[in-house]
């Protein structure tokens, strides 16, 4: 079962599971106060407040593969930094769409 994470204004986290097929609640009244799901807390990459440059976790590789992955950019000539955790990073749209195309990936939701 997924682990959701909460937090008040105060800063305090809190951790609340819920099952699969249930839909977690954006924020709740505990104790008193009012507590939001927190990204952060649950350790969720989120892109920077401009958006660019972004780790995608989707198009990544296994951390042993992450050299292979980046030999395969530079031989495509689109060369991407990749983290060591096998993510690449792309710096903007249209270089996510080199690096996802010349790997032969398409992603339906970019809407380019």
């Amino acid at each position: 079962m997924p682990v959701y994470c909460y937090e008040n204004k105060s800063g305090d986290v809190i951790e609340k599971v819920f099952p699969i097929d249930h839909i977690h609640p954006k924020g709740f009244k505990f104790h008193g106060q009012w507590y939001s799901r927190s990204l952060q807390a649950e350790g969720v990459n989120t892109p920077s407040a401009s958006g660019w440059p972004i780790e995608c976790i989707g198009s990544g590789v296994h951390p042993d593969d992450a050299g292979a992955l980046r030999q395969c950019f530079n031989d495509a000539g689109v060369p991407t930094e990749v983290s060591n955790d096998g993510n690449p990073i792309y710096k903007n749209s249209r270089h996510r769409k080199a690096a996802l195309k010349c790997r032969g990936l398409h992603d339906k939701a970019s809407y380019s």
